[in-house]
């Protein structure tokens, strides 16, 4: 790629909005995530004003949330954040499958990439060890969704500019 398609790459991205939707179940985990993602996005050219923030309560409202944003056609991509753990009224698998599943449906049928940072352990006990590790373990997962979201809008943007 020469410099005026690399320059003319970096002026698009610049300009894509992207839709970060954070369960708030386990808020102050998924919180790090959210924080890492607004650190690293950065280093690939989007700012914190390119990057539209929502909160919904659980993971399971995550899909229908990016949907609507999916179709408002305002987003170049958007990012999931959750996590899914057992303990609640709904079974742990069930929950992840739906949310999962909910996630590549939306992006299949609107072709608005989502990148997914909803974490399903299949075992979390709520004592500080668990806690820590998520905790920590989120910020490694804010950093890869946000170059993961960068790298797909590039590669995206490249498939549908004509050459």
């Amino acid at each position: 790629m020469n410099q005026r398609q690399n320059q003319a790459t970096a002026e698009n991205r610049n300009t894509r909005r992207i839709a970060f939707v954070q369960a708030c179940w386990h808020k102050e985990i998924v919180d790090r995530c959210r924080v890492s993602f607004t650190a690293e996005i950065a280093k690939h050219g989007f700012g914190e004003a390119d990057v539209d923030f929502f909160e919904v309560p659980g993971s399971l409202e995550i899909p229908l949330h990016a949907l609507l944003l999916a179709e408002s056609r305002r987003y170049a991509a958007i990012v999931a954040a959750g996590f899914v753990v057992n303990g609640g009224i709904y079974r742990h698998e069930f929950v992840a499958e739906a949310v999962i599943s909910g996630l590549m449906r939306v992006q299949l049928d609107t072709k608005v990439p989502v990148i997914s940072a909803v974490l399903t352990p299949q075992h979390f006990h709520e004592h500080d060890e668990h806690k820590k590790f998520f905790y920590d373990h989120f910020v490694v997962k804010g950093a890869e969704a946000a170059a993961a979201c960068a790298a797909t809008i590039d590669k995206i943007g490249r498939l549908r500019s004509p050459s």
